[in-house]
């Protein structure tokens, strides 16, 4: 199968343009079609030679992603896509509008293997990861769909990042770059189960990225009834990495608290939290469990999640309850796509 030429960094596609006998300046041509006109084939590039789309088209692919089904909330105005990839597999993403800019989050594979048991991604396994010009196609489709551009991106979809490592830094690199969307790192929010050595892998890296932690609990005990990652990793280990990203980027920790009603939501639980991150420059998104019918868990009332919420910051912690968007269509991370393949296989 042909390479999708998404796929090529700037200096890539010089040395694949000089490879096939062209002057340098049809590399800057071709990259800004495909990563700022958002150009979907070769058919697109119109002050590119007919000679030099036919080379393209016969040693890569420019296939897009296909918009399978968009959702669209009567409450606000987040849309969630579901995306088809070339190969048929399915994908979610989705797009949030703020007063001040516009959010997309982004899947990183098809699917999940890391089995948290809140999540619909995981329960049907990871098929594949995300090629990083796969990831740049969430964003490109969105943002061409919408019409408006895209200013924060947070890969916090379908799969587990750090399980992708590769691609999601060559995806980084792309989508910051000055030849491309030109995304500042610093909009751009990177999740983890807690793959520990890849953590402190990512902090080698010196990126402007902000880390996010799914924390989901205090303890190892709790953490391991809602994520089987802490199987592996204690939250000594998950911690420590966690303050070895801050000490080599300056880059504030965010901790993603999934609240489950009687599971991790009490004041017992907040005090231990608050034991756990309180000496760490970090911020704590309080999420409301969205719940999903593979699943008992179910959401924290108000009155408790406010309640922990005031516990954290009597501790001085800084802490957010995560605006909820889009509440009245499938919000929950993967299920959309489940439904989809459900119907699709006469499930």
């Amino acid at each position: 199968m042909k390479e999708n030429i998404r796929n090529l960094t700037k200096k890539e596609l010089n040395e694949a343009m000089e490879a096939m006998g062209e002057k340098a300046f049809r590399a800057k041509q071709v990259y800004e079609w495909l990563h700022v006109k958002l150009a979907r084939s070769t058919e697109e590039m119109t002050n590119v030679s007919k000679a030099l789309r036919a080379k393209l088209d016969e040693n890569y692919n420019c296939d897009g992603m296909k918009i399978v089904e968009v959702q669209s909330s009567q409450i606000d105005s987040t849309k969630k896509f579901l995306l088809g990839l070339p190969d048929g597999n399915v994908i979610e993403s989705v797009w949030m509008k703020y007063r001040d800019w516009n959010s997309v989050c982004i899947s990183s594979q098809v699917g999940c293997k890391m089995g948290c048991r809140f999540c619909a991604s995981t329960l049907d396994g990871c098929v594949r990861s995300l090629t990083a010009g796969e990831m740049l196609d969430e964003v490109y489709t969105i943002q061409r769909y919408t019409g408006e551009r895209v200013s924060n991106i947070v890969v916090m979809g379908s799969g587990e990042p750090m399980d992708n490592y590769d691609n999601i830094v060559k995806f980084v690199h792309m989508i910051s770059n000055e030849d491309g969307l030109h995304i500042s790192q610093r909009n751009l929010t990177v999740s983890t189960c807690g793959i520990v050595p890849k953590m402190y892998d990512l902090a080698e890296e010196h990126l402007e990225i902000t880390l996010a932690l799914s924390l989901h609990a205090p303890t190892d005990e709790k953490r391991r009834v809602l994520m089987p990652i802490a199987n592996k990793y204690s939250l000594k280990e998950v911690i420590g990495a966690c303050k070895n990203y801050f000490d080599k980027t300056g880059r504030r920790i965010t901790f993603e608290y999934a609240l489950v009603a009687g599971n991790n939501d009490t004041d017992e639980d907040a005090a231990e939290l608050s034991a756990l991150i309180g000496d760490l420059n970090c911020h704590v998104n309080l999420i409301p469990v969205n719940p999903i019918k593979e699943r008992d868990f179910k959401r924290s009332n108000l009155k408790a999640i406010t309640r922990f919420k005031n516990k954290l910051e009597k501790n001085r912690i800084n802490v957010t309850i995560r605006r909820e968007m889009g509440s009245d269509i499938d919000g929950a991370c993967g299920q959309l796509r489940r439904k989809h393949m459900e119907e699709n296989s006469g499930c």
